[in-house]
């Protein structure tokens, strides 16, 4: 049982018995997720900011036809999901997007040089991760970042579990070969 789905549950039947300014409460819960997966789909901030807006609108509006059969996180994102594919459809850009996401560093003491080296890994993976296409990093971000379960990925992507485990292989596979060859040309150069 998922647990978000049981404390996301109140809000949803407080919002639906006219409480309407709880639904701030879902808003706030999932808001920095949703920008995740949608910069992640999208890669500019500007718009991956309108998309979520616009995902919280017509969850808000829809909210009655919410059946409760899969979370609301699982329902909301599967519309964020939706209109951040219709938003790339629609524009095909390969503009990039600075997600502005620090990195936690876990070592407790590290030297300068280890600084370095963390900080360069970190801006590569978010970058590679920025390029990969779009399906690709929907997934990833989906699985990485929102620690969601296959399960949950398939009803988000609207997908069969043997594509999402597919798309998962191949974005590892796809990010694993850019990062190697990204650090391997950069010894080269060095």
């Amino acid at each position: 049982m998922d647990p978000q789905k049981d404390t996301d549950r109140p809000i949803v039947e407080a919002v639906l018995a006219g409480d309407s300014r709880r639904y701030a409460e879902l808003v706030n819960r999932h808001k920095d997720r949703a920008m995740t997966l949608a910069l992640r789909i999208l890669r500019q901030r500007e718009d991956a900011q309108e998309a979520v807006q616009d995902a919280f609108v017509r969850a808000y509006r829809s909210l009655e036809s919410f059946r409760g059969e899969s979370s609301f996180s699982t329902w909301f994102y599967r519309i964020l999901y939706n209109l951040c594919l219709t938003a790339s459809s629609r524009r095909r850009t390969t503009a990039d997007a600075d997600a502005g996401e620090d990195v936690e560093l876990a070592a407790e003491d590290p030297s300068a040089l280890e600084l370095l080296e963390t900080r360069e890994l970190h801006d590569a993976l978010h970058e590679e991760m920025r390029n990969l296409p779009s399906k690709y990093a929907a997934a990833l971000t989906l699985f990485y970042v929102q620690d969601l379960p296959y399960e949950r990925i398939t009803e988000v992507m609207g997908l069969p579990m043997g594509t999402v485990k597919t798309l998962l292989f191949r974005g590892r596979a796809l990010l694993r070969s850019r990062l190697a060859a990204r650090f391997q040309e950069s010894e080269v150069l060095r």
